[in-house]
């Protein structure tokens, strides 16, 4: 008797890698590609639809990045597992995905058994976390930033000025500079900016 193969789900906004991916994944005959996307806000209603077992997802996606993506999944679908799958072997990102409810944490540089293995594990209900990032991760603790500082920082990385900020985010241009002089101490930076491509480097936002 054959079993049912492992249905797959890619989110990965480079349509090169995403079909490479798909190409190496469907060699094996345990596992099934039925669903791509190039946007992380298009990952919810692909699981809808085709009600794959393990979603593949890169971080960093426009519409809604990949974490994000992760954690609505995981909330309303518990029974589909999430391994990330990113360029960006960050500690922070590693941290916020398996917050988010992620099964797995890889990096795309990982060799093709590795990442095929991965994928059954994950499925069978283990955890897979890069190693060197898991290390990271623990020697360097938790993200500083609150969740508004954060929220903040984000926008300040758009080139978002404090005014601009404080209208999308409803509030004070006062608190908007009390959170970017919070953000820069606790990032160790000088401007705003600076902060905010701090945080990314850390995967913090």
């Amino acid at each position: 008797m054959v079993s049912t193969p492992i249905r797959l789900l890619l989110a990965d906004d480079q349509a090169l890698v995403r079909h490479a991916l798909a190409a190496l994944l469907d060699l094996e005959t345990d596992l099934e590609v039925v669903a791509q996307v190039g946007r992380g806000d298009e990952v919810f209603a692909a699981v809808r639809e085709h009600d794959p077992d393990v979603c593949l997802l890169d971080v960093e996606m426009p519409g809604r990045d990949g974490i994000a993506a992760c954690a609505e999944v995981t909330a309303a679908r518990p029974t589909t597992r999430v391994l990330m799958v990113t360029t960006f072997g960050r500690p922070g990102y590693l941290r916020r995905a398996l917050d988010a409810g992620a099964a797995g944490f890889v990096v795309k540089d990982i060799p093709a058994p590795q990442l095929v293995e991965a994928v059954r594990r994950v499925h069978a209900g283990l955890r897979v976390v890069d190693p060197t990032l898991a290390t990271e991760s623990l020697l360097g603790g938790p993200s500083p930033l609150t969740g508004r500082e954060a929220e903040v920082l984000r926008l300040a990385l758009e080139g978002a000025p404090v005014a601009g900020i404080a209208a999308r985010l409803h509030l004070s241009p006062g608190t908007v500079r009390n959170h970017l002089s919070a953000a820069i101490g606790k990032t160790g930076t000088r401007t705003r900016v600076e902060a905010a491509r701090a945080a990314l480097d850390r995967g913090w936002i």
